[in-house]
């Protein structure tokens, strides 16, 4: 306890975008020696301090530090043997791309490309202006780098425009509000910020400070909680419920013609599309996969089942499989079809916002749906009312609350009266 407490405590630099040394052994020694010394020495005065004898403390601090020793290289030794192996430096490479152009763009990419091994590596360097001998290392435009970011995982944006040149207030607003769709940590050079914004966090990459401009809405290690909870809960789902989904599956076959399941294209994690199972509830030959016209009440094109499906979320549940796969959480907003309206708008056109529902996975239930705000969008502010909930959903993220979100959506959705 006293070792653990004397290294929790003693100061250590903790520049999360710096570059660590994990694989070297000499860079570990120098890490964990003045802890483990001074906890050693810890030791010794508490036995003294307890009237043990000098040659007895002597001895079982001794015994600690070579048992802790032992145990450090065997734990630290394998872990550096695996961080050696590829596979291994390829999962945990981060992926940065750099917007903008002179000497702080310039040392920022030489660092990563140099200096960070198999820790980092730059994706590009992206910049609106035309290409010229000056930037002829330019990768391509904001527009190209947000593009990327749909095929490709990218870590960390850093903005770090030269000075001078692109540091109106206005531009720079531009800049970060063409990058709310990417799925990304955003940084920005110190100097392109002024007043106010000098409050944001800071990170160092290498000598280099850095604002944070943008957060993911969740932390690796969360994802990992959410994915995992997601898979091993729709398992047990699955197990539950498999004789319903039979039965709804033989329903929906007797009352009309058409396959028992409803595939439509949607909009999901970081605006990538993927299609959505549903159980039918629309005649097969009024069905809409764009979802031009959004279902109403007393929709004519719904069958009989479908009613009863639809009023009871039922038609929701082969979802799961979405789940399984790793397209939808359990939990999260709502997915749209590409081609859904609010107010006669496209949903990505009629609040800057909804782009930002992309940053977790689409869900089956989700904390807008338990509110009340479900079904047809007709107006614009029905959307801002759904974004509004979805986006302190991410904020307020726990497994505690998705767990409450489901438990509620028993409650007050399979019976609710705004389904249909």
């Amino acid at each position: 306890m006293v070792a653990v407490i004397t290294f929790v405590l003693l100061p250590r630099k903790r520049n999360l975008m710096n570059y660590p040394r994990v694989q070297r052994i000499s860079a570990q020694l120098r890490y964990i020696s003045p802890a483990l010394f001074l906890a050693v020495l810890t030791q010794f005065i508490a036995l003294r301090v307890l009237d043990m004898s000098n040659t007895r403390a002597f001895d079982m601090a001794l015994f600690w530090l070579t048992l802790c020793i032992g145990t450090l290289v065997l734990v630290r030794g394998t872990e550096t043997i695996l961080l050696h192996t590829r596979a291994i430096q390829n999962h945990l490479t981060r992926k940065i791309a750099i917007i903008g152009t002179g000497d702080v763009a310039d040392q920022l990419a030489d660092r990563i490309d140099n200096d960070a091994g198999h820790t980092y590596q730059l994706l590009g360097r992206f910049n609106d202006a035309p290409k010229s001998s000056r930037n002829s290392k330019i990768t391509g435009t904001i527009n190209d780098l947000v593009a990327l970011s749909r095929r490709h995982s990218i870590h960390a944006v850093i903005i770090a425009l030269a000075p001078g040149s692109t540091q109106d207030e206005h531009e720079i607003n531009h800049l970060a509000w063409r990058l709310r769709t990417v799925l990304s940590d955003i940084y920005i050079a110190p100097y392109l910020l002024h007043g106010v914004d000098t409050n944001l966090p800071v990170e160092n990459l290498g000598p280099h400070s850095l604002f944070v401009l943008q957060r993911r809405p969740l932390s690796e290690l969360q994802t990992i909680q959410k994915s995992a909870f997601d898979f091993v809960f729709g398992l047990i789902v699955l197990a539950f419920l498999w004789p319903l989904l039979l039965a709804v599956a033989i329903a929906i076959k007797l009352d009309s013609k058409g396959p028992v399941f409803f595939r439509q294209p949607r909009i999901g994690f970081n605006n990538r599309p993927f299609t959505v199972f549903k159980f039918r509830s629309m005649y097969t030959e009024m069905s809409d996969l764009g979802a031009a016209k959004q279902t109403s009440r007393d929709d004519p094109r719904v069958t009989r089942i479908g009613k009863w499906l639809r009023k009871l979320s039922i038609d929701e549940l082969p979802q799961i499989f979405n789940v399984l796969t790793g397209s939808m959480s359990l939990v999260g907003p709502r997915p749209h079809a590409p081609h859904t309206t609010a107010g006669g708008i496209l949903l990505h056109d009629a609040l800057a916002e909804y782009v930002i529902r992309h940053h977790v996975k689409p869900g089956i239930t989700g904390w807008a749906q338990i509110n009340g705000s479900r079904g047809e969008l007709i107006t614009v502010d029905d959307l801002k009312r759904r974004v509004a909930l979805d986006l302190e959903y991410i904020q307020k993220w726990s497994l505690r609350f998705d767990i409450k979100i489901m438990a509620l959506t028993v409650v007050r959705e399979v019976f609710s009266r705004n389904a249909f």
